[in-house]
């Protein structure tokens, strides 16, 4: 499976931070935050990754990243989307990238605590299809949710008024080759953009769409207040478990 990192768009929540840089050269806590996302992949074990950016500052990107060294890959491959045609065009540009094989997408404002690895060898398993990761949240109206027919999912909803569950779809997902015969056959959105909702819901429609729940916190960080929360919500965490670290004695580094 390949890893593909979507980090493009305009930032125009942050603004005027994104200013003079891409939002996802931001830091979040110690770290740029595009390494969180290629972190999230190679904790799953995935090594071959393909960083989709645009925009005035998409050098920046192989200046700070290289080949990937910070993370043990000996390689990280490019491509840049012009303008803003949505998350599923974003991922079209990768069809050469993924080869024919299944790919892991990552949304590049996308946070977690923990790691997919569980879900990655799920999807593995897997003989075609999708799998997403939802999250329970207080406020799905924010969100695409899931709707369920028992444990099935038979329906995403982008941000109901009237959600069909608390199951938020976060910006993790799993897919086969077909994912690119599937966006073909999407149409813009009223937003002139091609929607990764749409494509979710064809996988739906065709019976082969699974789920996982993801594991601890889980935020984007594409608005102050939540590029705040995930600034604390890293720092907390690696508070913590530096002080299980101490109380097990041993020395973090």
């Amino acid at each position: 499976m390949k890893g593909i990192v979507l980090a493009g768009g305009t930032g125009s929540r942050l603004f005027p931070l994104t200013k003079i840089t891409n939002k996802h050269l931001l830091p979040i806590f110690d770290k740029p935050m595009i390494y969180y996302p290629i972190q999230t992949l190679v904790d799953a074990g995935i090594t071959d990754i393909m960083i989709v950016t645009g925009g005035r500052n998409s050098g920046d990107f192989l200046r700070l990243l290289a080949n990937g060294k910070d993370f043990g890959l000996k390689h990280i491959a490019y491509t840049y989307q012009e303008g803003e045609g949505g998350i599923a065009d974003a991922l079209n540009l990768c069809e050469h990238f993924a080869d024919g094989q299944d790919v892991c997408v990552v949304l590049g404002d996308n946070i977690i605590e923990k790691n997919i690895r569980g879900a990655a060898d799920a999807f593995r398993s897997q003989k075609k299809g999708a799998r997403i990761l939802l999250k329970k949240v207080p406020d799905a109206e924010r969100f695409g949710v899931a709707e369920f027919a028992g444990d099935r999912i038979v329906g995403i909803e982008e941000k109901p008024e009237r959600p069909k569950s608390n199951y938020a779809v976060t910006g993790i997902y799993m897919y086969d080759a077909t994912v690119f015969d599937k966006i073909r056959t999407c149409k813009p959105s009223r937003r002139n953009e091609l929607e990764i909702t749409d494509v979710n819901n064809a996988y739906v429609r065709e019976g082969t769409m699974t789920w996982s729940l993801l594991d601890g916190w889980w935020t984007d960080a594409g608005t102050f207040d939540s590029l705040l929360r995930a600034a604390n919500l890293v720092a907390q965490t690696r508070q913590l478990t530096e002080g299980a670290m101490e109380l097990a004695g041993a020395v973090p580094v």
